[in-house]
């Protein structure tokens, strides 16, 4: 009958309309979250990421400020004041292993000219 034939298109638009609204929506609350995720997982690995290089950064100062005062403390204990004299072009040097180098230099060196030959 036309009721029979009215019913069932009728509750096949309904279906499709509720079917629709269903993804749009959960496609929204889908991508709602998936960004709020992303955003939480990526303010984790960013901070932890600063933490490992603020971590390596303080031990290479550190390493650095170490050496620094190692080797201040050589030239003057064995050369005196024009041991010291060589302090300012040492400071600029950033690389740890030249200044471990250095460090030994000062250590090992039978005169200063040994350890000026480092610095060129």
């Amino acid at each position: 009958s036309v009721e029979r034939i009215g019913r069932a298109e009728g509750l096949q638009q309904g279906l499709q309309q509720g079917v629709q609204q269903g993804l749009q929506q959960g496609l929204q609350q889908g991508l709602q979250q998936g960004v709020q995720q992303g955003i939480q997982q990526g303010l984790q690995q960013g901070i932890q990421q600063g933490i490992r290089q603020g971590i390596q950064q303080g031990i290479q100062q550190g390493m650095r400020k170490g050496l620094l005062e190692a080797i201040e403390m050589g030239l003057s204990l064995r050369f005196g004041a024009e041991g010291e004299r060589l302090l300012a072009a040492i400071r600029l040097i950033e690389d740890s292993e030249r200044l471990e180098k250095i460090k030994n230099a000062v250590r090992t060196a039978d005169n200063l000219a040994q350890v000026k030959a480092l610095l060129n």
